[in-house]
């Protein structure tokens, strides 16, 4: 019954697409990940609760084939912003998250972090370039 179980996490996973604006955030990378874990072993696997483990799989097999999309569809396809899904898209995407982590950094730490030293030993030459100076 484990081998069974095992093809059908296996058979979600190839159709559970990954989204590769999103790295590290992906839903579809980690269902991969979290399956090699529970299944370690293959088909060879002891399942220690197997109506959970059916009932994790059915979940996922529900959110993969949009059954509440289905089930419970909206009049419109809008939000209250306004905004496409192709845009949300973008702005969830990793790299137009980090550039928002960047903007809302300020500009008192994005200086610090161009002109601050990067190794000890350039902390340490920088250190001595100031105290070296002469007093005014």
């Amino acid at each position: 019954m484990a081998a069974s179980r095992y093809r059908r996490f296996l058979k979600l996973c190839e159709e559970w697409p990954v989204d590769e604006t999103k790295r590290g955030r992906d839903l579809g990378a980690y269902l991969r990940q979290r399956v090699a874990q529970a299944f370690r072993e293959g088909e060879n696997t002891q399942i220690a609760e197997p109506e959970a483990c059916d009932q994790m799989y059915e979940s996922l097999a529900r959110l993969h084939s949009n059954y509440y999309k289905h089930k419970y569809p909206r009049p419109r396809d809008t939000s209250f912003s306004g905004l496409s899904l192709e845009e949300y898209k973008l702005i969830l995407s990793t790299d137009t998250l980090e550039e928002f982590k960047d903007m809302n950094k300020g500009l008192w730490k994005t200086l610090q972090e161009k002109f601050a030293p990067k190794s000890p030993e350039e902390k340490q030459k920088a250190w001595a370039r100031v105290l070296s100076r002469p007093q005014t």
